[in-house]
């Protein structure tokens, strides 16, 4: 009796299930574009994964390929590199992280007081400009700001007489990288503060008004907290991809001169994989990178579940 009856309601489950199908069918006819596409692109490339536990031959293919196990692995861990990539990486993806979450938020509660909407848009076009300059026209403007003839070193020479190696000197390829990634990324970044800032009630900065609130009083007790939900969404993304440092910037601004702070894991792995042909070892670091990524994204949700009552990602 009890089995009939359990059969009775998985079997209404599975038909409310259906019917809510049918029901919503051209929601996942539009769905499934999206789909397809990251089942190409992301998880049947995972296939790839292989080739770190194997000794890959490019005649033999990934499967015919003799097995290594963890060989790879220990190489990398094992190697005097090991431990310089992992501090230039977290060194990088934390400065990236801390320098880089607070400015667009500061900027789009500070276009939010402006109350000209003429203006406000004038100085979000400006803002946002940046945002659609390729890595490659950044570096450019860079080495052309920073070399030894560049502007900043004739300024620089004339008010003490010495010119400063910046694109030579290990110690400014970090400033140089971050601060240079949180003005190109900084107005486009602090869309997603201004659309939800543009959700805040009128009435509860008009009551504070009243109640005498200031303005850094309104920001504080009513902006900000509209705006809470998206910080942390957003936090929580950058944290998970903390180890995901873009070789494209790090690989053009490098010199000889700055390897010792500017190789990181991504660099590394592109020379040894792509340069070198070395395609086991290479997807083994690559893997162990997002091993880490992976770590770091759970690390990340835990904590924040813990500050924010239990709501995480």
């Amino acid at each position: 009796m009890e089995n009939a009856i359990l059969k009775t309601g998985k079997k209404e489950k599975v038909n409310k299930k259906w019917q809510y199908i049918k029901n919503n069918k051209l929601l996942y006819v539009l769905l499934m574009p999206g789909l397809l596409l990251t089942l190409i692109f992301k998880y049947f490339p995972m296939y790839g994964v292989l080739l770190a536990f194997k000794d890959y031959n490019p005649l033999k293919g990934i499967l015919a390929s003799p097995w290594v196990g963890f060989d790879h692995f220990i190489s990398f861990f094992n190697s005097p590199n090991f431990s310089v990539l992992l501090e230039n990486t977290l060194k990088l993806s934390f400065y990236g992280l801390i320098l880089g979450f607070f400015p667009p938020i500061i900027l789009a509660l500070s276009l939010n007081q402006i109350m000209s909407k003429k203006w406000k848009k004038r100085i979000q076009l400006i803002l946002y400009a940046p945002n659609f300059i390729s890595v490659v026209v950044i570096v450019g403007i860079i080495f052309i700001l920073f070399s030894a003839n560049g502007p900043i070193n004739i300024i620089f020479n004339s008010i003490t007489g010495e010119n400063i190696k910046f694109m030579q000197n290990p110690d400014f390829f970090r400033p140089l990288y971050v601060f240079s990634g949180v003005w190109q990324a900084m107005g486009w970044s602090s869309i997603l503060y201004t659309s939800a800032l543009a959700n805040v009630d009128t009435d509860l900065l008009d009551a504070a008004g009243i109640d005498g609130a200031n303005i850094f009083q309104k920001i504080w007790h009513v902006d900000i907290p509209t705006i809470k939900p998206v910080m942390v969404i957003n936090f929580i993304l950058a944290a998970g991809g903390i180890m995901s440092v873009g070789y494209e910037k790090a690989y053009l601004m490098q010199t000889s001169l700055n390897l010792p702070t500017s190789e990181i894991i991504s660099t590394y792995v592109y020379k040894v994989g792509l340069q070198q042909g070395n395609y086991g070892y290479s997807t083994a670091v690559g893997l162990f990178n997002s091993l880490i990524n992976i770590i770091l994204l759970i690390a990340a949700n835990t904590v924040v579940k813990k500050l924010n009552d239990g709501k995480g990602l």
